[in-house]
């Protein structure tokens, strides 16, 4: 739940969690808007109620899984009450064992959260001062240091998680608020934040779970749902450059196929290009009875991959609702082993979402590459260079939007469907969901640029359709919603026509321009909210 409180005259997110689950808003507040979080009344309660039950167990004789037990293939131990503590920390200092690249900040704290979400659940039977201490800690702007690699997707993202634990401790490494990497023990130090020693199962409880991958998809589908309507965007402006018809797009065409995104995409399309004096002109340089299917089946393509997303959000809702652990404490006392820390579920949305992006890219590379060609753009110079043969125009750019497209022609093999096994065969099937996850993050990267390229094409291809006819964009043919992006582009820092010139920065420009959001926004202002 989203609130807000005034801090030294500003307005500062707090997110409360309680023992309900969390919305995907309250995650990207957290992971990306540094929010401030606080624990409800009601899941303190639960986490001292559910407590009570892992401290009545563990005085028992008799051995219980991750209460007295050692884990894995090495459950087989009981371990004497003595030596517990010991055991928690042996098990977080052992499975904090990632290695290479330092994963994004936004990552680290997505996957903190959402296990301090899974905590304040009441299911995993920690402490509440467990929940309170990682509270403090994402509160301080402290991160810890998470390696790439570690995690098989099963038995929760173990190294990630673990690496997070340890700054629990008070040991490892972590970003300060600086940003700057130093151990973690200061850190905690400095914040006021006393790092805590792991009673029985409190260890397990923090590292069971698939918040480093849930954490990812909730991320990517914000992103996603984002440049699906950016690419809604730049295909109508492609569209509209290649003088296209936008008889396509009517509502009663897609009526009778009812894919919802296939609607959505149309009708945002649609929204776009209405006013313009430019769509239409089939016969106009040559027989022409139908657009290229880049152009005209824009809407099916972008549309399934919104409909993917739909579903990923459905996975994603569901995931955000559960409490990932091993063994769970459950609400009428039982605490029960379980495989519910298998990462299937949200490793197959991951990759199923990976596809959609090396299509959505795939399909704008096409309509960018039409632009181009003076053989199918409609009148329009080649490569749309002010000089061609003396200036190349876009040629290269369309080449590094290319090697983007097959990049993500690579990251869409999906991850999921391997597995090798771990633990003495134990664990002898994982979901790789993790791996999945990383390299979706890539591909949402890759497909950003993708249309930052062709929306410097199709802004570019308008603005010479304009300069050719002699007429300004602002009073000319272009659509309004058109004609407001094109200037917002501009403003973005976007050239346009002109002798070539260094185009790196110009590209950088359209990246960020796409990626912040920054083209529906300029879009919106005309057409009103888009899908």
């Amino acid at each position: 739940m989203d609130m807000h409180n005034v801090v030294d005259g500003r307005t500062q997110d707090v997110v409360v969690v309680g023992k309900a689950n969390v919305a995907p808003a309250d995650v990207i507040a957290v992971a990306r808007g540094n929010a401030r979080i606080e624990l409800s009344a009601d899941a303190l309660a639960e986490m001292a109620g559910s407590r009570a039950r892992i401290d009545a167990l563990a005085a028992e004789p008799r051995p219980v899984y991750g209460v007295s037990t050692g884990f894995g293939a090495l459950a087989v131990r009981h371990i004497e009450r003595p030596l517990r503590a010991q055991l928690q920390r042996s098990l977080v200092r052992s499975h904090a064992a990632g290695m290479g690249p330092q994963v994004e900040r936004e990552v680290t704290r997505a996957l903190m959260f959402l296990r301090l979400k899974t905590l304040a659940s009441g299911r995993t039977g920690v402490r509440p001062l467990v929940a309170e201490t990682m509270a403090a800690i994402l509160n301080a702007g402290i991160t810890p240091v998470v390696r790439e690699f570690g995690s098989l997707g099963c038995s929760g993202d173990l190294a990630p998680l673990s690496h997070c634990a340890l700054t629990l401790m008070g040991e490892g490494e972590a970003y300060g608020p600086d940003g700057e990497v130093r151990p973690a023990g200061e850190l905690l130090s400095e914040a006021g934040v006393t790092p805590i020693e792991l009673h029985e199962k409190e260890g397990l409880a923090l590292i069971n779970g698939t918040d480093g991958m849930l954490g990812m998809l909730v991320m990517a589908i914000a992103d996603m749902q984002r440049l699906f309507t950016t690419a809604d965007i730049t295909a109508a402006m492609s569209l509209e450059a290649l003088l296209g018809t936008e008889k396509v797009l009517q509502p009663e065409l897609h009526a009778i196929r009812p894919h919802p995104g296939q609607a959505a995409s149309a009708a945002n399309m649609l929204a776009v290009l209405q006013g313009s004096a430019l769509t239409g002109h089939h016969q106009d340089d040559a027989p022409r009875v139908q657009d290229a299917y880049s152009i005209r089946c824009a809407p099916q393509v972008a549309g399934a991959g919104r409909d993917t997303l739909a579903h990923a959000q459905l996975v994603a809702d569901r995931e955000l609702a559960s409490s990932v652990d091993n063994p769970v404490v459950l609400p009428d006392g039982r605490v029960e082993s379980n495989g519910n820390f298998h990462g299937a579920p949200v490793a197959y949305v991951l990759d199923f979402l990976a596809i959609a992006a090396a299509d959505l890219a795939s399909i704008a590379e096409r309509r960018t590459d039409r632009l181009l060609d003076k053989n199918r753009s409609h009148g329009l110079p080649p490569f749309l260079a002010d000089d061609p043969g003396l200036d190349s125009g876009l040629m290269i750019a369309q080449y590094t939007q290319a090697a983007l497209v097959s990049e993500n022609k690579r990251l869409a093999v999906p991850a999921s469907v391997d597995s090798i096994p771990s633990s003495a065969m134990q664990e002898d099937h994982v979901s790789m969901g993790w791996s999945a996850a990383r390299k979706l993050r890539q591909a949402v990267d890759n497909l950003a640029r993708v249309l930052a390229v062709e929306l410097t094409a199709s802004a570019r291809a308008l603005e010479l359709r304009c300069l050719m006819a002699g007429v300004s964009t602002v009073d000319g043919p272009l659509a309004p919603a058109t004609a407001a992006a094109l200037a917002g582009a501009r403003a973005a820092g976007v050239g346009g026509p002109g002798t070539d010139r260094f185009l790196a920065p110009d590209l950088d420009a359209a990246h960020v321009f796409v990626a912040t959001g920054g083209l529906v926004t300029a879009v919106e202002k005309v057409t009103g909210p888009l899908a």
